[in-house]
């Protein structure tokens, strides 16, 4: 008989100022993120904005798992899991489209958009004890939203959505939504979609990271520079931009104080914060002027929701882990409704000149993530450093952990939530959610 594998020790490869690079590159660990935190917690899975017309739906994943989030005919959301009930052929193969129905391939049985059963063929060849009801595509087990946001949880047991965002987390969803005088995003303009050969917390751990852009970024920056005449210093040792621990793994780049003096030299660099008086009116005659002040300012977010949604500027940003050395990315530029065409333009034209295929700026992170998982192969001294401004970081009024703009609070916070489920979804955590999941199905009869 084999003998068992013993467990991973996260305590030993997580420190609070260092990682172990195994994190990145141990094929097991991997396995054990896609169960544990994928397919355990919650996960950002779309934005209902991208499904607004009945029928409407788009091919997603939960970690590894295949899942149509569609909106039925009743106008009602829903995630379902893309596998038929009789041999598990998936019956969407496309990433997005409108249907009344879902068809397998394979046998035939069909199914309508709020996944009930609606069709079997040569059904005579079934007796009495089966029921069509009961074979529907299954829905995720949890689904819950804020603010349009939409996320799934593969556990019928766990906290709730509101638990694992938190009230810091929520208010800066609400920034980069109130941003649209109506409250509510158009995320229909489309999709930019690419690959790296690297670890998917790679990306993370960069979103959120103030110390790289002038180095990373720096011919995009002097671009600007020559343009405008105008050098943009939130990313220097010397700005008042913050990184922040929003607590659950969320973190963020917070530049609403150097916005409030410096917002000008971010509508140089990446034109797609909104202006104009009409705007501006719109804004207060909804919001009133103070708060319409305080979204204005904040122009956005520049925040990760741990997992894998981060929102920078206009986008939506979502990453999919694929193995321990490549991951997909989805970039998803938002229009505000209620606002001027020309102002959607604009938006779109600021997110095109950095994120898009020909922008200046994307690429250059996708070689820094490659050119860090090639580094991993130099074991000699695994460990990566994270212990950047950990001297000066301190709690603000509101509890969240701040540190100056080039400082690793971010990575700190992500990697500490990012420890904790590791450790916690051990098989102690499988059999608690194995117990309520039957004490759930005992009730249900």
């Amino acid at each position: 008989m084999a003998t068992p594998q013993a467990g991973i020790d996260y305590d030993a490869l997580v420190k609070e100022d260092r990682v172990h690079g195994s994190v990145y590159a141990e094929p097991r660990i991997f396995a054990e993120e896609m169960e544990r935190i994928f397919h355990r917690g919650w996960v950002y899975v779309g934005h209902a904005g991208e499904i607004p017309e009945p029928g409407d739906f788009r091919l997603k994943k939960i970690g590894q798992q295949s899942v149509i989030m569609v909106r039925g005919e009743d106008g009602q959301v829903r995630l379902l899991m893309n596998r038929c009930r009789h041999r598990a052929n998936t019956v969407c193969q496309v990433e997005r489209g409108n249907a009344k129905t879902f068809r397998c391939a394979y046998h035939g049985w069909t199914y309508r958009n709020n996944g009930d059963l609606s069709a079997v063929t040569y059904q005579d060849g079934y007796d009495a004890s089966f029921h069509k009801e009961d074979y529907g595509l299954s829905p995720v087990p949890r689904m819950d939203m804020y603010r349009g946001f939409i996320f799934g949880s593969l556990s019928p047991a766990g906290i709730t959505l509101d638990e694992h965002l938190g009230q810091p987390a929520k208010e800066q969803l609400d920034l980069f939504v109130d941003l649209s005088p109506a409250g509510e995003l158009d995320v229909t303009a489309g999709v930019h979609k690419y690959g790296y050969r690297g670890n998917w917390k790679f990306q993370l751990e960069n979103g959120m990271d103030g110390y790289h852009p002038n180095f990373v970024h720096q011919t995009f920056f002097t671009a600007v520079q020559k343009r405008t005449g105008l050098k943009l210093d939130l990313f220097t040792s010397h700005s008042t931009g913050l990184t922040r621990d929003l607590g659950n793994g969320h973190v963020m780049l917070d530049s609403r104080e150097y916005n409030k003096t410096n917002s000008h030299l971010l509508r140089a660099a990446l034109p797609t914060m909104p202006g104009g008086d009409d705007y501006k009116e719109a804004m207060v005659q909804r919001y009133g002027h103070e708060r319409a002040e305080e979204i204005l300012t904040a122009g956005g977010t520049h925040m990760l929701v741990f997992p894998n949604l981060i929102l920078i500027g206009v986008q939506i940003r979502v990453v999919q882990p694929i193995s321990e050395s490549e991951t997909q990315v989805f970039l998803y530029p938002t229009l505000l409704k209620g606002v001027a065409p020309a102002m959607n333009i604009g938006r779109l034209r600021g997110h095109e000149a950095f994120f898009g295929p020909a922008g200046k700026g994307a690429v250059d992170d996708l070689e820094m993530f490659e050119r860090n998982q090639a580094g991993l192969s130099a074991r000699v001294d695994p460990w990566l450093l994270l212990s950047r401004g950990m001297q000066r970081e301190r709690r603000d009024v509101d509890g969240t952990l701040i540190a100056q703009m080039t400082d690793e609070v971010t990575q700190r916070g992500i990697w500490r939530q990012w420890k904790k489920m590791m450790v916690q979804g051990g098989e102690g955590s499988v059999r608690r959610q194995l117990r309520a999941s039957g004490r759930a199905a005992q009730t249900a009869h």
